[in-house]
């Protein structure tokens, strides 16, 4: 027996070596690259110290010909051009004070340059507007444009003099010059800065969805034909078990003899799904000020799409759920912000986030710490735990926070998983309000003595439940 079995093995291992030669002899090439979210390496991003802004000075070219004409005792006349002289286009116009075409010069013969006879400003063809100069911190030199990003656009300080990048090359080691020299596009040792084209007002003003489409569902819970006892049912067995909406149909005919399809169920758990997220949001929490977060993904329509969590570790309270078809840092700022409206009753104005290595949050925090005054925003510091490894003391500290939002994505797959993805943004949009109020207000936490994060009295529940299905 035993030698058949040890002849069974030997005849499979020569299968396999057979399989993998001639894998080899014709050539076939396995697709390295899985169907996968993007999982980029983020350890080496710095996000620099804001630059010097130098704000155009404008002027007005009436008052400057009225000064020149109190100065002089006579008007400032319009440029006087000969007969055969180029012809300044109309539309051209004095950058910095507004002087129409009659007083700039050709200062080139043609070739696209001019000056202004009012303030003596000379300007390029095409450039008719003066923009805001970026300059080093360092040294003072004006930053160059770079590259151009989906929300912000790239500076560099291209100053090989600069402190900032001999100080950078001063600190290389020998292995890390020489690559220098062979491949100097790896290594960071310019200035950088990105300013963002974002409007702070317009990303408030957007709302907690990226999709210009999301319309509200048709149905009505008050008008049903279902009563509330079976809605209960089914967004329990949906949500709080994870259950598909066909196995959930099929629970409600075997075990309760309900009659009820699973596109239904669907419509009914989206259209709760969309009026429970003002009560998710607008709920005066009692946090305790140990926030971390991490993006987790689905898929909706077959694409990969992303969630945007942030969580009380303490409380076991999440704060941000945003759905992102981008993981960018437009995501980040939107999911940040609303940490920041949930954390209003937190004791001080300073929030630490704990996330992983992403780029983004930085980014964020650069973009929020930009508009800090102008919208009473509070002061955000975020703590990085980068790696699987604890190789510096930061992570060492905060390790545990990070474990624990990697919890709570493993708990959200789980339930997601049974849906095998989403048909429309909305449908996954209307799937995480619902999973957000189960984790909020529904599931037992061992860490809490199998208490749920918040606690409210039965009664204030339906009155509030009522307030918001009905508004």
């Amino acid at each position: 027996m035993l030698s058949k079995l040890n002849s069974l093995i030997s005849l499979v291992f020569y299968q396999f070596q057979l399989i993998m030669f001639l894998i080899s002899f014709i050539g076939f090439k396995v697709n390295p690259k899985p169907d996968l979210p993007d999982d980029l390496k983020y350890h080496h991003f710095n996000v620099d110290e804001p630059p010097i802004i130098d704000n155009p000075q404008i002027l007005d070219y009436k008052e400057l010909i009225e000064a020149y004409e109190l100065q002089h005792g006579k008007p400032l006349k319009p440029v006087s051009r000969r007969k055969n002289s180029t012809k300044i286009p109309k539309k051209v116009s004095c950058p910095k004070c507004g002087a129409p075409h009659q007083f700039i010069y050709d200062n080139n013969g043609g070739n696209g340059s001019y000056k202004c006879k009012v303030c003596s400003k000379t300007f390029a063809s095409g450039k008719y507007s003066i923009t805001t100069t970026f300059r080093c911190p360092h040294c003072n030199k004006a930053l160059d444009k770079i590259k151009e990003r989906k929300s912000y656009t790239i500076y560099k300080c291209r100053n090989h003099n600069c402190s900032f990048y001999q100080d950078n090359l001063n600190s290389m080691n020998k292995h890390d010059q020489e690559l220098f020299e062979i491949e100097p596009e790896k290594f960071k040792v310019h200035y950088i800065y990105r300013a963002f084209d974002v409007s702070f007002k317009k990303l408030k003003s957007k709302g907690s969805t990226p999709f210009q489409d999301i319309k509200p569902p048709k149905i009505d819970l008050s008008r049903i034909h279902a009563s509330q006892y079976v809605l209960g049912l089914i967004l329990t067995y949906r949500i709080n078990y994870g259950l598909p909406a066909r196995k959930v149909a099929k629970i409600m005919y075997d075990i309760h003899n309900i009659n009820i399809s699973h596109q239904t169920i669907i419509n009914y758990s989206n259209a709760a799904g969309h009026l429970i997220k003002p009560f998710i949001d607008h709920y005066d929490y009692d946090l305790s000020n140990k926030f971390c977060g991490d993006e987790t993904y689905i898929r909706v329509k077959g694409d990969w799409h992303y969630i945007f969590y942030f969580f009380d570790a303490t409380k076991k309270i999440i704060l941000s759920y945003f759905v992102s078809p981008n993981r960018d840092t437009v995501s980040a700022i939107t999911a940040i912000l609303s940490v920041i409206k949930k954390a209003k009753a937190v004791k001080g104005d300073f929030i630490n986030l704990i996330v992983d290595g992403n780029p983004i949050y930085l980014l964020a925090k650069q973009f929020l710490d930009e508009n800090k005054k102008n919208e009473n925003l509070p002061d955000l510091e975020i703590t990085r735990v980068i790696g699987l490894t604890n190789e510096d003391p930061i992570s060492t500290k905060y390790r545990p926070l990070k474990q624990i939002i990697e919890r709570l994505n493993r708990t959200f797959k789980r339930s997601y998983y049974t849906t095998y993805g989403f048909g429309s943004e909305s449908g996954s949009i209307y799937y995480v309000n619902l999973f957000t109020a189960y984790f909020n207000f529904l599931r037992e936490h061992k860490s809490l003595k199998y208490n749920v994060p918040v606690n409210i009295d039965s009664a204030i529940c339906q009155v509030s439940c009522r307030i918001y299905f009905h508004s």
